[in-house]
């Protein structure tokens, strides 16, 4: 098995994921950098509250710039100062030892503010001689990320929970719309449309399912032609089995209205041995046509078996002459005498039947490689080139010219294929010319040793 689909899923279900992952890792890292800057208009308020701590510091007026770092912290609830970059305090909030280490003072009010950081960060706003700055800690209202927690939560559990119910909906539909077309070839097959194929449904996919597929068309094709064999088997037999019926009840209708009841009485037993073979026959050819079975379980010797079968023959068609040519042993291994011997019963039947009375029917048997093969040669009148297959169908009618009585072939040659099958042999038919005239059929039988 190639394992297609099961190849298709785990590229669909590892492509899935790591888009799953991919797409999870770009939306936090561009969502958390665009919610990291502060806003345009904290940026304005920051370099404003610089720009006038830099005016105070510039007038010398030392009151008056702790008097407005002080009015800052209270309205802002936060820590301010003034100090140099040589980390002294000028005014304001004292500096602690955070300020000792590090290149700045502070954050410049264009840096990301890291949304993980559990205390606000310190900003700090040079003033234009660059060796002051005024130093705020950013007030909680200008903090970014507010919503950053939601967003996180979005991030890992309703945005993967979206991604994989379309995951889940990617392979729900892969492996759903091939079982839909499968469950309307089937119900197809069931309204009795038995050329319906599940694999045409499919289109070009290739994988378990259209081996599923195929297989269903098999199984659909078996089951279908014997269906409308069985169909047309029963139309047929019921056909046959009127003729001799109607003898059965002229027969009888004899006996009652005359005194000659002996050639009655022996023309019901020929009907009555004739309904009994059809029926025989029937349900021999019925089962064969279902099971397909495969008789290979003894050995036969051919010779032998064609022996018997000539001379019960020559007993039943005593004006007709057989001419054998046959090997002294011809032995088969995994085989079944008696569907063998029934199949060339029928066909060496056939042969005779269609003989004319005082002619011959030619019998050889020649050894190859791999089978044996039996040519059976009558001298009837042949059968047309376009029905040499048609002929081993069931009840199967040329015309009166080939069938003496106006019948048809019966169930004789049927039989013998389905019979041969089974022993993994073939038969095939051929008309047998001289000069462009046909002079008789020849019926070609092939074994496997």
């Amino acid at each position: 098995m190639s394992r297609k689909l099961f190849w298709k899923l785990c590229l669909i279900i590892a492509t899935g994921v790591v888009a799953l992952f991919y797409v999870i890792s770009l939306f936090i890292s561009r969502t958390e950098e665009g919610m990291s800057l502060l806003a345009l208009e904290d940026q304005q308020t920051l370099k404003a509250w610089g720009q006038a701590a830099e005016n105070l510091y510039k007038n010398g007026d030392q009151a008056a710039l702790n008097q407005w770092l002080t009015e800052l912290r209270a309205q802002e609830s936060t820590w301010v100062a003034v100090a140099s970059y040589e980390v002294n305090h000028i005014a304001g909030d004292e500096l602690n030892n955070r300020f000792n280490q590090g290149y700045n003072l502070g954050r410049s009010v264009e840096w990301k503010v890291h949304l993980y950081f559990a205390q606000n960060p310190i900003m700090e706003l040079p003033f234009a001689d660059q060796q002051v700055s005024f130093l705020i800690q950013l007030p909680d209202r200008m903090r970014p990320g507010d919503n950053w927690r939601q967003i996180e939560i979005t991030f890992q559990i309703i945005l993967p929970a979206i991604l994989l119910a379309l995951l889940s909906f990617v392979l729900y539909r892969h492996i759903m719309k091939p079982l839909l077309q499968l469950q309307l070839a089937t119900g197809q097959f069931s309204k009795g449309h038995f050329d319906i194929s599940a694999k045409a449904l499919m289109g070009k996919r290739s994988d378990e399912f259209s081996d599923l597929a195929l297989a269903f068309d098999n199984m659909a094709q078996r089951i279908g032609e014997q269906i409308i064999t069985q169909r047309q088997l029963i139309a047929d037999l019921s056909h046959e089995l009127r003729t001799p019926l109607t003898r059965l009840d002229i027969a009888l209708e004899s006996v009652k209205e005359t005194d000659i009841a002996a050639e009655s009485l022996n023309r019901i037993g020929r009907e009555s041995k004739h309904i009994r073979r059809l029926v025989e026959d029937t349900l021999i050819l019925a089962w064969l046509e279902n099971e397909q079975p495969l008789l290979n379980q003894e050995t036969v010797e051919l010779v032998d078996l064609l022996d018997v079968l000539i001379d019960d023959a020559k007993f039943e068609f005593p004006d007709r002459k057989i001419t054998c040519q046959l090997p002294n042993s011809a032995v088969v291994k995994n085989s079944n005498h008696r569907a063998a011997g029934q199949a060339i019963e029928n066909v060496l039947r056939n042969a005779l039947r269609y003989t004319p009375s005082q002619q011959v029917v030619l019998l050889t048997m020649v050894e190859t490689k791999s089978h044996y093969q039996i040519d059976i040669l009558d001298q009837g009148p042949g059968v047309p080139e376009q029905y040499l297959t048609a002929i081993f169908k069931p009840f199967f009618r040329v015309d009166k010219s080939r069938t003496a009585d106006g019948s048809s072939f019966g169930l004789g040659l049927a039989l013998a294929k389905r019979q041969l099958a089974a022993i993994s042999g073939q038969i095939v038919a051929s008309n047998e010319e001289i000069n462009g005239n046909i002079v008789g059929l020849r019926m070609t039988i092939m074994i496997p040793k």
